[in-house]
């Protein structure tokens, strides 16, 4: 390869199971998505590769349509870098497709909206099988209420209670939600919600709050005020990490948007 080689940007659309990493983003003391793409990115094209995600997700917490994108001089078609880094990368990485975007691309300022998808399993025994994609809760929940509560989330709202207190004082804690509703199905109940972006852990303690609304610890009315009055971290339980998967990244582009989104 010339070093002169012009350079082309490519996106990829990447799912994980978290389970083993310390987030998404790279970090020091801890495995990363970001890490792992990278070395098999560069081991790929012989060439240094530096990826900008989407966003960040933590410790644990999935993706089943999260979105990379980077540089590279590197001439290969892109079903070999689909092909070429699931051959190096780690099993619980797969990068699900790859497609040419314009140079000053950026997968996270010109994000459109992420859905996000939180599982519950609701049994009194717990999981094996689905024990690292769920929240088990072996009590009874009221699963109609929760519905209410999670379709009052709709539209444009100050979240500021639903994040930590030190992040409602530092940036804006409005955000546009454009869907939101939990069903059930069997021993499984998922909240999918869609907004034009979230402030840290916000799904997950929005989970907290409306776990809490199933076990008539907390009144649909409650959480309503909750979010009307939008006093910061009053949401103080944060759900587990392992129920969270973030499906879908939108862009007006309407990249990748022929992927299915199969249920975990």
């Amino acid at each position: 390869m010339e070093p002169d080689e012009p350079r082309r940007r490519l996106a990829l659309l990447v799912e994980y199971q978290g389970t083993a990493f310390g987030g998404s983003q790279y970090q020091k003391n801890a495995p990363t998505v970001q890490d792992s793409l990278e070395r098999a990115l560069s081991s790929l094209t012989s060439e240094p590769i530096r990826v900008a995600l989407a966003g960040r997700t933590d410790a644990g917490v999935h993706a089943r349509g999260h979105v990379a994108s980077f540089l590279t001089a590197s001439r290969h078609p892109l079903e070999t870098f689909v092909r070429g880094a699931n051959a190096l990368l780690r099993k619980d990485i797969a990068v699900r497709a790859a497609a040419a975007v314009p140079p000053d691309f950026d997968p996270r300022r010109h994000a459109a909206g992420r859905w996000y998808r939180y599982t519950l399993y609701l049994s009194p025994q717990r999981p094996a099988l689905l024990r690292q994609l769920v929240w088990h809760l072996p009590c009874p929940l009221e699963t109609e209420a929760m519905s209410q509560a999670a379709a009052l989330l709709a539209g444009r709202h100050d979240f500021a209670a639903f994040t930590r207190p030190s992040e409602a004082g530092r940036r804006p804690t409005e955000r546009l939600v454009f869907s939101a509703a939990l069903t059930r199905s069997g021993r499984l109940a998922h909240l999918d919600i869609e907004a034009n972006a979230f402030l840290p852990h916000m799904v997950r303690r929005i989970m907290g709050a409306l776990a809490a609304v199933g076990q008539g610890s907390r009144s649909v009315e409650d959480f309503a005020r909750m979010l009307r009055e939008a006093r910061p971290g009053e949401a103080r339980h944060s759900a587990p990490a392992q129920g969270l998967c973030l499906m879908k990244v939108r862009y007006e582009s309407r990249l990748f948007d022929d992927e299915t989104h199969e249920d975990i």
